[in-house]
């Protein structure tokens, strides 16, 4: 596997201590992760965060909001 094969698999994924480590910055509740959108969810405070060259942007005016899970 070549080096840029295996940066475009680690871009893909998320390191698991790394996102028991990350909290909403509105809500402190855990996050999840969609692999496939490459986001991580705060079903809660109805946003999603964008992981960009694998850096998680924890900037809520960067989330794309969605409609919030009721509690």
């Amino acid at each position: 596997m070549t080096d840029i094969e295996t940066y475009a698999k680690n871009e893909l994924e998320i390191d698991p201590r790394l996102l028991e480590a990350l909290v909403c910055p509105v809500t402190r509740r855990p996050l999840t992760y969609d692999k496939a959108a490459q986001e991580l969810i705060s079903p809660t405070a109805g946003l999603a965060f964008p992981i960009r060259s694998g850096v998680p942007i924890m900037l809520v005016d960067q989330a794309r909001k969605f409609e919030p899970v009721k509690a």
